[in-house]
């Protein structure tokens, strides 16, 4: 137990062995914050550029057109026209029927055998043209039937008043009885009846023979044959043998409210002859011009309407019967009337306004009152004077104060309206094409939809370049935009296509925005 130790043992079992602290890094970490703070402070920086990029245009700046690339919205373009003075027609509109003062059906007014028929159908007839051909033998054997007995008649009545002279003369003698004289008398007098009654039969004869020969009892135009010859035909046949129209003259008959009778009844009462006009279906084009006659002695309480007739001359049958038309009357006429265009007038929530143009070519919001209107024009009681210029087209889109663009043309307008909205959608393709991708394919797109608005190259008449990750060897092609300018390869002068081939310029900082 007591053996020797060496110093170096005694030392090394007597002090424990130095437990080795931790290693503590103190550098590395510092080292490793600092690059935290590098790339936090780097990653704002990154994130400021883009949103500095981004809603750059959104700023407000003086010059609009190089903060966001884009032009300023143009002034709207519009069409106006004149406030003027003129005469206003006061009308009165209508529906009417082409109604013919006389329309007749040819019947027969005796029984008999339709021989023949003397006209054409659609032809015209005048008053007393033959129309048709009843069998009339019946009626003349009936004729010479009656004309016998009245020659009978005659003859027995000489025979009574020769009798009736030589009584008379031997009465005077008091060779006869007076009751023979008075008998005589009175016999002379039934042959006088007999003879009346005759020649009144002898008139029906002749009557009934003259009705078998028909003639037209006014002049109009014959519509189509009801009833074919051979046919036997009686005074009861409803339909007849054909029906006759007058058409000229004719007449319109329409009806109207009651509302507008006192003003009508007034001007006819003063003398005055109101124009009438009548329309076809469409109310487009006038078919004829005429007066108004008259107007019917009651009101209808059903509708609470009158009706009135006007009369027409019709020598080229444009007026048909049964016609449907429009009608139209004069009633009046203002004079040295304000008028505006009718599609200057305008309805909002404040009543009828239009747009006056200023002299700093601004328009203005003006409410009128209107009066009477036609299709052309509509008078103005209140808040416009003649000289003053209205918006007739482009309203749309006003507003009280807004800047405008005065044309002349209506296409030009048209033209130049439809431009603004084919730029407006080229550029929104533009973008569309420069986010899509890469490719030739999207960059083909992108030309073709139009360079972006205030895009360099749309201003220097260049092909917008690819945005997508395209093959360095392959031009971007022109755009339409650019047809007739010089081709992008001439003007930068860019080198052929090849693996040598320089890269296409840069994209421009606004459609690199629109990638991103």
């Amino acid at each position: 137990m007591n053996e020797a130790l060496k110093p170096d043992d005694v030392t090394q079992r007597s002090t424990p062995a130095p437990i080795e602290p931790a290693p503590v890094e103190t550098r590395p970490p510092r080292r490793r914050r600092l690059f935290v703070w590098i790339a936090v402070v780097a990653a704002l920086a990154a994130a400021g550029a883009f949103a500095w990029r981004k809603f750059e245009p959104i700023a407000p700046t003086t010059n609009r057109e190089e903060s966001s690339g884009r032009p300023a919205q143009p002034p709207q373009t519009v069409r106006v026209a004149p406030v003027v003075l003129g005469d206003m027609p006061l009308t009165i509109d209508a529906l009417g029927t082409v109604t013919p003062f006389e329309t007749v059906t040819i019947r027969t007014q005796i029984a008999g055998t339709l021989q023949n028929v003397g006209f054409t159908e659609g032809q015209t007839v005048k008053a007393g043209d033959f129309i048709a051909q009843i069998d009339p033998r019946p009626y003349e054997a009936a004729l010479a039937q009656a004309q016998g007995q009245l020659a009978k008649d005659q003859a027995l009545l000489g025979q009574a008043q020769g009798d009736l002279a030589r009584f008379q003369q031997l009465a005077k003698q008091d060779s006869i009885a007076l009751q023979q004289v008075a008998d005589q008398i009175a016999l002379v007098a039934q042959d006088k009846a007999a003879i009346a009654a005759d020649q009144a039969m002898v008139k029906t004869a002749e009557l009934n023979v003259a009705y078998t020969h028909i003639v037209s009892p006014v002049t109009g135009r014959v519509g189509l044959r009801l009833v074919d010859p051979g046919n036997y035909l009686q005074p009861s046949d409803a339909n007849g043998i054909v029906v006759i129209t007058q058409i000229d003259p004719i007449s319109v008959v329409f009806t109207t409210p009651e509302d507008n009778l006192p003003r009508i009844a007034a001007r006819l009462n003063s003398g005055a002859k109101l124009k009438v006009t009548v329309l076809d279906r469409d109310n487009v084009h006038a078919l004829a011009t005429g007066t108004l006659t008259t107007f019917d002695s009651q009101i209808d309480v059903t509708t609470g309407t009158i009706k009135m007739r006007s009369t027409f001359d019709n020598p080229n049958g444009v007026l048909f019967p049964n016609q449907f038309v429009n009608v139209r009357v004069l009633v009046d006429t203002m004079t040295d009337a304000t008028l505006a265009p009718n599609p200057a007038i305008q309805l909002g929530a404040s009543g009828n306004f239009v747009y006056l143009l200023n002299d700093n070519s601004t328009v203005s919001k003006r409410d009128v009152v209107i009066g009477p209107t036609d299709g052309k024009h509509t008078v103005i009681t209140s808040g416009l004077k003649a000289g003053d210029k209205v918006v007739i087209d482009g309203v749309d889109r006003l507003r009280d104060g807004v800047k405008v663009k005065v044309v002349d043309n209506p296409a030009t307008a048209g033209a130049q309206a439809g431009g603004g909205q084919g730029l407006e959608q080229g550029g929104m393709g533009s973008a569309a094409g420069s986010a899509s991708g890469a490719g030739q394919h999207h960059r083909r797109r992108h030309d073709q939809s139009g360079a972006g608005e205030g895009s360099p190259a749309a201003a220097e008449g260049q092909a917008p370049p690819a945005t997508g990750a395209a093959s360095p060897s392959a031009p971007a092609p022109a755009s339409p935009a650019t047809q007739g300018a010089p081709p992008a390869g001439a003007t930068q002068g860019a080198a052929p296509a090849g693996p040598s081939a320089p890269s296409p310029a840069p994209a421009s900082p606004t459609t690199q925005r629109s990638a991103r």
